[in-house]
């Protein structure tokens, strides 16, 4: 994939930097998860974060809904934390509410739905992690992973 191929490396940076509202399909209570780690980073960086998940009623203080469709918007990207056996109906209900984006976190592929959503217009990343590209982005990354300067191979004293 190209740079500027559909999902390529400027059309991550394109809809991260100009979609600020993100409902996360498959967010976790759990603060463990990868899921909560990431709702957690993108508010912090001042994304509306919508939790979509029908076994919670709020996750981190925000109400959490059902399905996308309950959602309120506007919805810019549908990021997809579930399985990917699960995709090909959270991009119907992409498409239905309008959203501009389907993204699939790692690991998440489905080519079919991929081709289903960019034929209804919406742009699709599949199988990166919307918090690592935001902070590959913003400078929160370093060649060797996370620019925390929490991480080190230094024994505690």
């Amino acid at each position: 994939m190209t740079d500027s191929a559909p999902g390529g490396t400027l059309e991550r940076l394109r809809l991260l930097r100009a979609c600020r509202s993100i409902a996360i399909v498959g967010l976790s209570a759990n603060p463990h998860r990868p899921s909560h780690f990431a709702a957690v980073y993108m508010m912090a960086e001042g994304y509306r974060v919508i939790p979509v998940n029908p076994r919670e009623n709020q996750i981190l203080g925000v109400p959490c809904y059902a399905s996308l469709r309950e959602a309120p918007g506007p919805v810019e990207i549908v990021n997809i934390f579930r399985e990917p056996s699960a995709v090909p109906a959270i991009v119907e209900e992409a498409i239905e509410i309008g959203a501009k984006a389907v993204w699939m976190q790692l690991g998440v592929i489905h080519e079919g739905a991929a081709a289903r959503a960019r034929a209804a217009g919406l742009d699709v990343v599949m199988d990166y992690c919307v918090k690592i590209e935001h902070a590959r982005f913003s400078g929160g990354l370093s060649l060797l992973g996370l620019n925390a300067g929490v991480i080190s191979s230094r024994r505690r004293t």
